[in-house]
């Protein structure tokens, strides 16, 4: 026996203490073996749940990315609708804009056909007949203007008139005529009458609120009994008149313009028209219309010749005024003279003015209403 193995038996009390310790050391083996079997399942654990949360990461993600999507089709979708609705308002403002624009020209033509109609109703009355003519344009309103033109004449002229332009135009063209007047002789110079006269006009009309025009007077009764009596009538309130301002006689159309003090009276009483007015030993139905104030807003001048009227120039005064004019007739009425037949003439003799008028050359076959 060994020396060892005699230590080992001899010394019990030492191998009890050692599996005692070897007791602990299983029991703090199995725990720790239960510690790590815990950690492990732990871990597992984890693991298991770091898994999950991957899945549902990703899951989240995906449904994340989706979501996205959508939204950003909804966006512009959204955006789309935006667009469009923003090209509809705007189409909107222009249809707005042009309805505007139409509502404007249609108060523009409405107050245009309120003039025309208040400057239709305007005319007096007047009687007219349809010969069977037509006139292509006419779809405008307007007015024939007829010329009447005052040339001054110089001393020692005289104005003749042929009724032949070709005459006027043959007498032009020799300049120079040598007139016999019994014992002696003169020399005239034919020239050209030329005026300045307006080609077209154009005027800006509107309705006086204090004149009235008054035609389809009775020609019988006096300039001043018709203009008295006109007074009284309009001036009475039960007429529809009031306080009348003055009244003037136009004697080329045979109309009278009555100017009331106020301005309401004027449209009442042509809103009538027909008003019968007392002349004392009969009544007359006259007429009322609106009267016009005028101005020109445009005018347009060219240079117009009278085809058919010569001026004569440097007559001496060596006779009386109506023997020098019939010379001055006899002589261009003869064709010897290259003249024709003379329609009118009229001398003006040295020293003296006189005012010659000149009215539009109509032509006999034409017809005027």
């Amino acid at each position: 026996m060994s020396t060892e193995d005699f230590s080992l038996v001899a010394d019990g009390e030492s191998l009890d203490i050692k599996q005692k310790e070897i007791q602990k050391c299983k029991k703090k083996h199995e725990a720790l073996l239960k510690d790590q079997k815990l950690l492990k399942d732990g871990i597992d654990m984890n693991k298991n749940f770091a898994k999950e949360f991957r899945h549902r990461a990703e899951s989240m993600k995906v449904s994340i990315e989706e979501e996205n999507k959508k939204c950003t089709k909804t966006i512009q979708k959204e955006k789309e609708k935006c667009s469009n609705i923003q090209e509809e308002k705007s189409r909107l403002q222009m249809e707005i804009m042009k309805m505007k624009e139409e509502l404007q020209n249609l108060d523009h033509k409405n107050s245009s056909l309120k003039k025309q109609t208040e400057i239709s109703t305007a005319v007096p009355e007047r009687r007219v007949v349809f010969q069977g003519k037509t006139k292509e344009g006419a779809h405008a309103v307007s007015f024939d203007v007829n010329s009447r033109i005052v040339y001054p004449m110089e001393g020692g002229t005289a104005l003749i008139t042929f009724e032949e332009e070709d005459v006027a135009q043959k007498i032009l063209s020799q300049k120079e005529h040598k007139v016999e007047l019994g014992d002696c002789a003169i020399t005239v110079r034919a020239k050209p009458i030329q005026f300045l006269v307006p080609e077209y006009v154009e005027m800006e009309t509107q309705v006086c609120p204090r004149r009235i025009l008054v035609s389809n007077l009775p020609k019988e009764e006096p300039e001043d009994r018709t203009l008295d009596k006109l007074d009284i009538y309009f001036s009475k309130k039960k007429n529809g008149g009031g306080e009348v301002e003055d009244t003037d006689m136009l004697h080329d159309s045979g109309t009278v313009v009555i100017t009331f003090v106020d301005d309401n009276i004027a449209k009442r009483l042509s809103d009538k028209q027909d008003h019968e007015v007392d002349f004392g030993r009969k009544k007359y139905k006259v007429k009322v219309t609106p009267f016009l104030n005028g101005e020109i807003s445009q005018m347009k001048i060219c240079n117009s010749e009278c085809t058919r009227t010569v001026l004569l120039t440097g007559i001496p005064d060596i006779m009386e005024k109506d023997n020098l004019q019939d010379n001055l007739e006899i002589h261009f009425q003869k064709t010897t003279n290259g003249g024709g037949e003379v329609e009118g003439i009229i001398y003006n003799p040295l020293g003296h003015t006189t005012l010659a008028l000149f009215e539009d050359d109509t032509p006999k076959d034409s017809q005027t209403v």
